[in-house]
């Protein structure tokens, strides 16, 4: 394996690695809040993550690696300090906010592979193709919790 193909394979299974994270969370989520539309929102955003999964697992393949198979320890964290937070008051509330910080950390991740000049091109092609919709994902979470904000 050429180096080239190492830092695609690198930059790629952090990104699934951070997405796999969200997928999980969201949905554990949406078995646990009692809100049908917010439940709802919550799969159809898993849904996304998987498909963000699908497409980079697909180019590391592409480039001789090997997709990661796993989420991150900071996720699995997350996670479980969400349930805690939950527990303790609006469950709601609690998984927005933390769903959204979920986002706000891949938004980072992908935006970090897209800008640093040493990203491979397949790698920053195939991130920069799936940026807008990671970018839509946070913008609706990030709603999400202002407006859940407003309403307490």
């Amino acid at each position: 394996m050429t180096n080239t193909q190492k830092k695609t394979e690198h930059s790629l299974n952090d990104l699934i690695a951070i997405s796999r994270d969200g997928q999980e969370f969201y949905q554990e989520a949406a078995q646990k809040v009692e809100d049908a539309e917010l439940a709802t929102l919550f799969r159809r955003m898993a849904a996304v993550k998987g498909e963000v999964v699908m497409a980079l697992g697909q180019v590391v393949q592409a480039s001789g690696g090997t997709p990661e198979q796993e989420g991150t320890l900071a996720g699995s964290v997350r996670q479980g300090y969400t349930k805690v937070r939950a527990a303790l008051g609006d469950r709601r509330y609690a998984y927005v906010a933390e769903l959204e910080e979920t986002e706000d950390r891949l938004l980072h991740a992908f935006d970090e592979v897209v800008a640093d000049q040493d990203t491979p091109a397949v790698a920053r092609d195939a991130a920069m193709r799936l940026l807008p919709e990671v970018r839509a994902c946070h913008d609706v979470m990030r709603t999400r919790k202002q407006a859940l904000k407003s309403a307490a």
